[in-house]
């Protein structure tokens, strides 16, 4: 019927099922229709929730860079022509969307503190607009922000939270987001048991929800888990369904991430293969690096470090990890940096 008033919000529809889908590729051609139609039409509202749609598509495939561009851009849109009430036709609200997504994309980027200060914005936003669907999106995404910080306490809080707010107003969606989380929180406060049946709950729950673009993500820290109570086979079948469902998808948020993990998951069989791990590692390294993602480059190097280490390769190990860590300028009080730090520091003696 042409451009009528009524095709945005349906190809935005379209975009939002194929992305919580995994579809990706189809959601970002989705998105490119969005952002032209919303340029053809000058509208500000439509460029807004075009960009928040393209960014949250690119970081899923692991193009942060691009991400933050359209994300940044998204905002730059709501500062101008400020909204304050989500227009339901978008589920949560568009401008909270690219403060949330930002917040993951500087984080892969290495900004972890950028990161935490877009993440409050989004709160901020979220109870200001008292949009039920964008407070639960607020708090899942802040709980997951700390989460890659690897702050547990903050983590477990906000879980705790988005399960609150999506159990009383039936957000399945959200709820099975939550009570992954809240199940990796208690797995690393010592509850190992209940922490791992809380994430099978949730992953379980999302499948029936239709979820499949934060399935991988789910995957890894479960197949993380495995591997801290001794069941290096368990967690490596885990990451082979991750990759399964990236290949199929092309999510490549958690490529370098799930690379690593094999590695380390490698090194804790009952028969461990150094030689194998150490090419993980090396594949986690150059995914890091294709997508300018410092903290995942960071965790990398670590590993690949640690591994040299004890192989007494210690110069190696250390000309491997000093000018990762030294790109760094903030997130110094974050686990993945402080120990960074300290590995340095015994290499270096």
């Amino acid at each position: 019927m042409g451009e009528t008033p009524e095709l945005f919000p349906v190809l935005y529809g379209l975009w939002r099922c194929y992305q919580i889908r995994g579809a990706l590729h189809t959601a970002q051609e989705l998105g490119d229709q969005l952002l032209t139609l919303a340029q053809h039409q000058d509208d500000p509202t439509l460029r807004l929730a075009a960009h928040a749609a393209l960014g949250s598509t690119r970081y899923f495939l692991g193009e942060f860079a691009p991400a933050r561009l359209h994300l940044e851009q998204g905002i730059a849109q709501h500062t101008r022509h400020p909204h304050r009430a989500a227009d339901a036709r978008y589920g949560e609200d568009p401008g909270g969307q690219c403060y949330q997504y930002l917040a993951f994309a500087l984080w892969f980027l290495g900004y972890s503190d950028q990161a935490l200060q877009r993440s409050h914005a989004a709160r901020t936003l979220a109870q200001a607009l008292a949009h039920l669907a964008t407070q639960a999106l607020a708090l899942f995404s802040a709980a997951r922000l700390r989460q890659f910080r690897r702050d547990v306490p903050e983590a477990h809080e906000l879980a705790e939270a988005t399960i609150a707010v999506s159990a009383e107003h039936g957000n399945a969606y959200q709820l099975a987001h939550g009570t992954v989380m809240h199940g990796w929180a208690l797995f690393q406060q010592g509850q190992h048991e209940e922490g791992l049946e809380q994430m099978h709950q949730g992953l379980a729950a999302l499948r029936t929800a239709g979820g499949e673009v934060g399935r991988p993500y789910f995957l890894t820290l479960l197949a993380d888990a495995y591997g801290t109570v001794a069941q290096a086979d368990t967690g490596l079948s885990l990451l082979t369904e991750a990759r399964t469902i990236m290949d199929q998808n092309g999510q490549r948020f958690v490529d370098a991430e799930c690379h690593r993990l094999e590695g380390e998951l490698r090194l804790h069989q009952t028969e461990p293969d150094a030689s194998q791990a150490e090419g993980y590692f090396q594949q986690a390294l150059d995914i890091a690096r294709q997508q300018q993602a410092r903290s995942l480059e960071l965790r990398a190097a670590m590993s690949l470090a640690r591994l040299w280490q004890q192989q007494d390769k210690r110069q190696n190990a250390y000309d491997l990890l000093a000018p990762v860590y030294e790109w760094f300028t903030e997130g110094f009080d974050t686990a993945d940096l402080k120990e960074a730090k300290v590995l340095l520091d015994v290499l270096e003696k």
